[in-house]
């Protein structure tokens, strides 16, 4: 089931099931937030192609990413493949939606980088996960975008600004609740404009995870409880470059579709 979060026709931001063909799809309207409540369709339907599709989730508490784990990415940096998912966190006011334009900070400097990544959203809240009993406390998965100053990583240690920047952490286009991710396949694309085709820069399975979800989300519970909507990013496979201003990043991951960021003018 795809649970989007959008807007048409100005309304405030609302939720729904995405139905239909490709092409054809339509937004079958529910009330309420399907992380908190039953969902309940109004009957009311929406055409995909008259939403605005807004990040499906804005989590009340926390974004945790999960570096390194991809063995060729962490190579292609020169790094080396942590024994234990190496975590971090970023703020929730670095999520943003598919197709929301990213201004390039001033401050980010020359390496500002793509990262096409799975991520898992959060059901209900839960603290000290067994890897067996993982698969009761998601709700579902989506595609992001870990945009990364790489230079700012590099000098400041911590990653606070190089990774959770207003922006930095696009999410979309919507939440598949039905997938198994063991094996799926991510691929980014980095485009020259809106309208142009994009070339392959990453192509990755997640069974090349140095930690799978199970054990990123047990590893992680261990130390912290997990609230309804938090979002864990699983990591990017190798592939990894700078975008400018004026070129578009596709990250498509199996079984869900296609998150879209165009990248806008560097701002002070």
């Amino acid at each position: 089931m795809r649970i989007a979060r959008f807007s048409a026709a100005g309304s405030d931001p609302r939720y729904g099931v995405v139905e239909g063909a490709p092409g054809e799809e339509e937004i079958l309207v529910v009330s309420g937030d399907p992380l908190f409540t039953p969902l309940n369709p109004t009957g009311e339907r929406v055409p995909l192609a008259d939403a605005r599709l807004l990040a499906p989730v804005i989590p009340r508490s926390k974004v945790l990413g999960i570096g390194r784990n991809y063995a060729d990415h962490a190579a292609e940096l020169g790094n080396e493949v942590p024994a234990e998912p190496l975590v971090f966190t970023v703020p929730n006011t670095s999520v943003a939606g598919p197709g929301d334009p990213l201004p390039i900070p001033g401050w980010a400097g020359e390496e500002l980088h793509y990262e096409g990544e799975l991520a898992v959203v959060i059901r209900r809240l839960c603290k000290d996960v067994p890897r067996e009993r993982v698969g009761e406390v998601v709700f579902g998965y989506t595609v992001a975008n870990d945009v990364t100053a790489r230079s700012l990583q590099k000098s400041d240690g911590q990653w606070w600004r190089a990774k959770g920047a207003d922006g930095f952490t696009p999410l979309g286009p919507w939440i598949e609740t039905d997938l198994d991710p063991a094996d799926l396949r991510i691929v980014t694309r980095l485009a020259d404009g809106p309208a142009e085709e994009g070339g392959v820069v990453q192509d990755g399975r997640t069974s090349s995870m140095v930690h799978d979800v199970p054990s990123i989300i047990a590893h992680v519970s261990r130390a912290m409880t997990l609230l309804p909507g938090d979002v864990v990013l699983t990591g990017t496979p190798a592939g990894v470059g700078p975008v400018r201003a004026g070129q578009r990043v596709d990250v498509e991951v199996e079984g869900i579709g296609t998150l879209s960021t165009p990248f806008t003018a560097p701002q002070d």
